[in-house]
């Protein structure tokens, strides 16, 4: 699986930005729906953290507590796509922006931990000015 993260950019505080995660290369008779997607986010100098979650078949979700009532995580099978609407962008949410998926479900520990997930997308930069 292939994942291609865009939607990254420079948006003012208050601002909303949304990401998109599209997959590609999901194995004959699978589709995204089968693959547990999560985004997370490393700012300069710091470690990579967990932003949201969304499981595979049920999509219930998981969502950090700096981001809960800002994010919203959403999938769209059809297009092999995951949504990240991020609204109410603080500065402190300026970072690099990845997505990443694991075929079959995650437990909410498991939803916010990088190595709980094989594959990668490459990095969007958001930035939020004050």
């Amino acid at each position: 699986v292939q994942l291609q993260a865009s939607g990254g950019g420079l948006v003012q505080a208050g601002g909303s930005l949304i990401l998109s995660c599209e997959a590609s290369g999901i194995s004959w008779g699978a589709s995204l729906e089968v693959y547990s997607v999560g985004w997370f986010r490393q700012a300069p100098g710091k470690e990579r953290e967990g932003v949201t979650c969304i499981r595979s078949s049920l999509d219930t979700t998981w969502h950090a507590d700096s981001v809960k009532g800002r994010f919203t995580i959403v999938r769209d099978n059809a297009k092999n796509t995951v949504y990240l609407q991020m609204n109410k962008l603080k500065p402190e949410d300026t970072a690099v922006y990845f997505c990443a998926a694991r075929r079959g479900s995650l437990s909410t520990e498991l939803c916010s931990r990088p190595v709980a997930f094989d594959h990668w997308g490459q990095g969007t930069l958001v930035t939020v000015s004050s």
